[in-house]
């Protein structure tokens, strides 16, 4: 790994008594990428599972729907914006829909 090489060569150039910043710096830069991957990635996942849930729960209701229900509308939608010549509905799981006039 990129990392567990540059550390070998800071000891390398530490022991040497060389100028190790420029090397000490990409330490700590891959470091800081490594750990925006996986807050990432987390995210991520958090998000699959919001759909999933979301899916699991819809296939648990019935398909008729034939008025307002709004215990259903609380649990899945975040909020509703409203445009001119649209309205954008942004769920509970991130998904985003815009529906036009």
């Amino acid at each position: 790994m990129r990392s567990h090489q540059l550390q070998t060569e800071l000891l390398k150039l530490a022991t040497s008594n060389a100028d190790y910043d420029k090397v000490g710096d990409e330490i700590h830069r891959l470091r800081d990428h490594k750990q925006k991957l996986l807050l990432e990635s987390a995210n991520r996942d958090e998000l699959k599972k919001r759909i999933t849930d979301m899916s699991t729960f819809l296939k648990k209701q019935s398909t008729a729907l034939t008025k307002y229900d709004d215990q259903l509308v609380r649990r899945l939608i975040e909020k509703v914006t409203i445009y001119e010549d649209k309205f954008t509905v942004v769920f509970k799981s991130g998904v985003t829909v815009d529906v036009d006039e």
